[in-house]
This record gives C-alpha cells, structure tokens and sequence, in this order.
C-alpha cells in the first residue's frame, strides 16, 4: 500500500472518527455492487492533517469524517479513491486504529489508498484540501476493482 500507518493522534484539537459522518455511512460486503460505490461530498475542513495526525499526512481536514464505511471483507483489495477538479487529499481512519494518508497515489492528483488484503470493520474517510478556508465538490470512490 503506498500511503502512510500513523497511530491515532495525541490531540483533542483535530479529527474524532467516533463523531457521526457529515455526509452518512454504508455496510459494504466482499464483492459488492455496484462498484464503485460512489458518494458525493464536499472535501476539506480546518484542521491541517500534518498537524492534527502526523507530518506525514497533508490537507485540511473536518473534525467528523466525511463517510464510513463499515466493510466485510473477502477475497478482494479495498480501494478508496477520490475525484475532483481541485487537488484533494484522503485520510482514513482503519479498524485497527491506525490513520493511512494519501496525497497523489490515484489519477492525475487525485488520491487513492488501497488495501490489498483488508480486514473487517470500520473505515472513517476524510477528504481534505490544501487551504483550510476552502471547501471544494468531490466524489468519495470505494471499490474492489480499480482506482479513481
């Protein structure tokens, strides 16, 4: 996986995964469709992930996430990835508690976190932007097959 495992952060100023989601949630199982399973958010919050999580991360992000994802795992990878015309950032909370960041994995600069070999549980999924003032449209992709 090309991203980044930090711990969870050691602040009470920054993002909580245990607040509800902004924009709701789906119980996804191992071979689902239709895939991708596309959610329509608005990226971005005023905490800086560099800061709030680790140096590592980057973007603002929002204190709740975006989206979770309670997911049964099988046979397939997991795959978050997200498209916008601005230059997003992706923040996940995993199952076991550790935070994985992204910055350009995915197509152009998009960003993409993939799981080859997920476990079960809760995914809590920010999406951040470069500026904490701005919020910008994005489309939030979790799919088994391919990368936004």
């Amino acid at each position: 996986m090309s991203d980044t495992q930090v711990p969870p952060p050691n602040t009470s100023n920054g993002p909580d995964w245990s607040l509800a989601p902004t924009y709701g949630s789906v119980s996804l199982r191992a071979g689902f469709t239709p895939d991708p399973h596309n959610v329509q958010i608005r990226s971005g919050g005023p905490f800086d992930a560099s800061s709030a999580i680790d140096s590592s991360c980057r973007g603002y992000i929002a204190e709740a996430p975006d989206f979770r994802v309670n997911y049964t795992a099988g046979s397939w990878p997991l795959i978050f990835s997200v498209a916008a015309s601005a230059d997003t950032t992706l923040v996940v909370n995993g199952p076991d508690g550790l935070w994985y960041c992204d910055d350009d994995s995915g197509q152009g600069f998009n960003p993409s976190l993939r799981w080859n070999s997920p476990p079960s549980g809760q995914y809590d999924v920010y999406v951040g932007t470069y500026g904490s003032a701005t919020t910008q449209p994005a489309t939030l992709a979790i799919s088994e097959i391919r990368s936004n």
